[in-house]
């Protein structure tokens, strides 16, 4: 996704994307994930108290379900922030998933790394 001043770049290595400041080139922005089988597990969002108020949160959380679905995984929101916005966006409901048990223990594989 790009903002004119915001851009979302997924960062596989990372297990993460990020929201990128153009101007600055700063990372003021990340939601976290973790991939188990064809399902994305996001479960942290979070954005730079500087930035706050501005619908960024947001923003993110679009541009990765888009590309959550356009690489063929289902999305699985174990974030707070995620699944608060999911409901409000109905037109992604077809490709989400119920948190799991074995979701919830991958993220805290992933979170013990």
């Amino acid at each position: 996704m790009t903002d004119q001043r915001f851009e979302v770049q997924n960062r596989p290595g990372e297990s993460r994307y990020v929201l990128i400041d153009t101007e600055s080139g700063e990372v003021i922005g990340e939601e976290d994930y973790v991939d188990v089988e064809n399902q994305r597990v996001l479960f942290h969002t979070g954005v730079s108290d500087a930035y706050s108020g501005q619908g960024l949160a947001s923003q993110l959380v679009r541009a990765a379900v888009d590309d959550v679905i356009a690489n063929g995984y289902a999305i699985v929101p174990v974030c707070p922030y995620v699944a608060a916005w999911l409901p409000k966006h109905p037109e992604y409901a077809d490709h989400v998933t119920k948190p799991r048990p074995e979701h919830l223990k991958a993220v805290a594989a992933h979170e013990k790394k």
